[in-house]
């Protein structure tokens, strides 16, 4: 039983949550969808995929990968998860941003929280968290809870 984890981050939240989900997998590869496409999904049998939202939408890079690979998910054990600040839109985001077919094969599904770090923002990212979410410091909400039960849903 082979695992990959593919994720698609900006400042490194998705990767995060994908490392802890190989932690708990016993095995599991990852792989930063950012570094390039994937050639064959055939020796998988779990396939998890992540990525960061930005203003409601995926990054880039993980709506390429579910263009392209969206038949090679068929029959996969299959996990989709989100990474950001703003809990309550995941439901709308996977929706808008994956294609319903994966959206259904997917096994577990989950918003699994994020890293805010002022350090890493752009001024502008930096100016909306002051003034829309109140927040201006460092912060990490990534959910551990939510991570196991992840896993669990997974069967891994």
């Amino acid at each position: 039983m082979k695992t990959l984890i593919l994720y698609a981050t900006k400042y490194g939240a998705a990767g995060e949550i994908a490392r802890r989900i190989a932690v708990r997998s016993k095995g599991a590869e990852t792989r930063d969808l950012r570094q390039g496409d994937i050639n064959s999904l055939a020796e998988y049998d779990h396939i998890i995929v992540g990525s960061s939202i930005y203003v409601g939408m995926i990054r880039k890079e993980a709506k390429a990968f579910f263009a392209k690979h969206a038949d090679d998910l068929r029959g996969k054990t299959l996990g989709l998860f989100l990474s950001g600040m703003n809990a309550g839109e995941e439901e709308a985001v996977f929706k808008a941003n994956v294609p319903q077919e994966v959206l259904q094969e997917a096994k577990a599904v989950s918003f699994l929280g994020g890293i805010f770090d002022p350090k890493k923002a752009k001024f502008m990212e930096r100016f909306i968290m002051k003034v829309a979410a109140k927040q201006s410091g460092y912060k990490d909400s990534i959910d551990d809870e939510k991570i196991e039960q992840f896993v669990e849903a997974m069967g891994l």
